[in-house]
């Protein structure tokens, strides 16, 4: 049984304004000691203006913040993380050139005395913190070598480390495989026992539903929901998200019957991190111009290992990759492109997105060599491309342009909007074949309407379009055709409509639905 809800952590009329646009409209907003709050809201809501004025990275135009039920001005994050206030960022804010052991104590050295660093006991520490999150990592790994979800875990161990009595996670999953996102909601439960209040800002509605206990949505920097979570669904936020129904946020898009544009057969590829293993097991497939294909599989399924396959990133064993009936063979990833195959990568910030360049730059930057006349570059090509495209990435939202500028940093746009630049740049090489990894990951609800309705548009236009995803909803709803892996093995293939949900998951960890060849049950 909860205990009492009290309030640790509140904002109290808190407006912020950059220039002339209101990014938060007198939120009152509280955080209680035991307790997930869950907040929502799309692109632009307020939610990460809200979370960096309570963690001491901006502060308010008007309005306080209060501590403990008293006003409190954080003049910097590590003074709000000194007070008890941490937050986990989705970006990370990591030193790649740094073991795991010195990003966890960065600045917060242990001494064994004068300028001495007791560095056996930051590795213990280190260690123990990693194992409460069973994460079994050598505190001495660079953290650019590891995994994104690995990385996701040592931000974690880094806030649990600063004993924060407010620990605020910003899309603490996106980079989470399915057993680890498990161990999180472990220890966010052992954190609440404690005492400990949890913000959570997620794109993934159902999954944070599992670990919430209070929601909040913002929309227009104004919070218009409050509820308790375990009376409230998806398409309750989702309605108040986006003040339309949920239904609205999947395109109505008409299988197509074009010629068969991809096609694999036997496709055997090996595990990169692991060579003994096969991610990918004898997998034959096809992909029709103006069609769109889902694939649906857990953590060790082998979609990821698929699409970068396809793409020339990892080489394929066994097996043959057509296009157009004309094998790829050992074309490279700059050739693929070229004939018409490009891959949207699923960690935009690390294989996506240059941070340091503008949007202009970002997208442009594939098919820079189109735009080459006489060993230069004609800027006003390069310039009318760029904006087309822009018009096209935005067209998901009538009367709203979401890249305000295209020689605004990249960094500077939120992480829908970033996700739309990097499928634009794909965009601008006149693809034949969209392969895209998680296209939704880390993204808010309208958003991913938005992804998903040019996905629609680009299959219209007669691509070929190949995505995967680990959301069911996103399985059932989005693709004409829905192929299922299980441990680098087709484990079913369906038709929009055809399976349940429920069904999904029995396919997904291995039980086999019959179908017919036609895709019927």
């Amino acid at each position: 049984m909860k205990s009492p809800a009290v309030t640790v952590l509140s904002a109290r009329d808190v407006t912020k304004v950059y220039g002339d646009t209101p990014a938060l409209r007198g939120v009152d907003f509280d955080v209680t000691a035991g307790r997930v709050t869950a907040l929502f809201g799309e692109n632009g809501a307020g939610k990460s203006t809200l979370m960096r004025i309570l963690s001491g990275i901006e502060r308010p135009t008007g309005g306080h913040v209060e501590l403990d039920g008293k006003p409190v001005r954080f003049v910097s994050p590590r003074d709000a993380a000194d007070q008890g206030v941490s937050i986990v960022h989705q970006g990370l804010s990591l030193c790649p050139n740094l073991s795991i052991q010195d990003n966890l104590f960065l600045a917060r050295e242990i001494c064994g005395g004068p300028w001495v660093i007791d560095r056996s006991s930051q590795r213990a520490t280190t260690e123990a913190i990693l194992h409460s999150l069973e994460e079994y990592l050598d505190p001495t790994l660079l953290v650019g070598d590891l995994t994104p979800g690995e990385q996701q875990i040592v931000e974690i161990a880094r806030a649990l480390l600063q004993e924060a009595r407010v620990l605020i996670m910003d899309e603490p999953t996106s980079a989470l495989s399915a057993p680890e996102v498990e161990i999180l909601f472990r220890v966010i439960r052992e954190l609440t026992a404690n005492g400990v209040a949890v913000v959570y800002v997620s794109s993934h509605l159902e999954e944070s539903l599992k670990i919430a206990d209070n929601v909040v949505v913002l929309r227009d920097g104004r919070p218009v929901a409050t509820a308790d979570a375990e009376n409230v669904g998806v398409r309750w936020i989702v309605e108040r998200m986006t003040d339309r129904d949920q239904d609205d946020l999947f395109p109505h898009h008409a299988p197509a019957t074009g010629e068969e544009l991809l096609s694999l057969r036997g496709l055997v590829v090996a595990d990169p991190a692991n060579p003994g293993r096969l991610a990918i097991d004898g997998l034959s497939l096809t992909v029709r111009e103006g069609e769109i294909v889902g694939i649906y599989g857990l953590t060790g399924s082998g979609r990821t290992e698929l699409l970068e396959a396809l793409a020339g990133l990892t080489p394929s064993q066994a097996g043959e990759i057509l296009l157009s009936g004309i094998p790829l063979g050992n074309a490279g990833i700059r050739d693929r492109i070229d004939r018409g195959v490009i891959l949207v990568p699923g960690n935009r910030w690390r294989d996506g997105l240059v941070q340091t360049m503008s949007v202009r730059e970002n997208l442009s930057l594939a098919g820079l060599g189109t735009f080459v006349r006489r060993l230069l570059v004609s800027r006003d090509r390069e310039r009318d491309a760029v904006n087309q495209m822009i018009t096209d990435i935005t067209a998901g939202r009538e009367g709203r342009k979401d890249a305000e500028g295209t020689e605004a940093p990249i960094a500077s746009l939120s992480g829908g909007d970033q996700q739309k630049v990097v499928i634009g740049r794909a965009l601008l090489t006149a693809p034949r074949v969209l392969l895209l990894d998680e296209p939704s990951r880390g993204v808010d609800t309208d958003a991913r309407a938005d992804i998903f309705a040019l996905m629609a548009a680009q299959a219209e236009r007669g691509l070929a379009v190949l995505f995967t995803t680990s959301d069911a909803e996103e399985a059932l709803r989005v693709p004409d055709r829905l192929l299922v892996l299980a441990h680098g093995v087709l484990a079913g293939e369906f038709r929009r409509g055809e399976m349940t949900r429920e069904e999904l998951i029995r396919v997904s960890a291995g039980t086999t639905i019959h179908t017919d060849a036609d895709g019927s049950g």
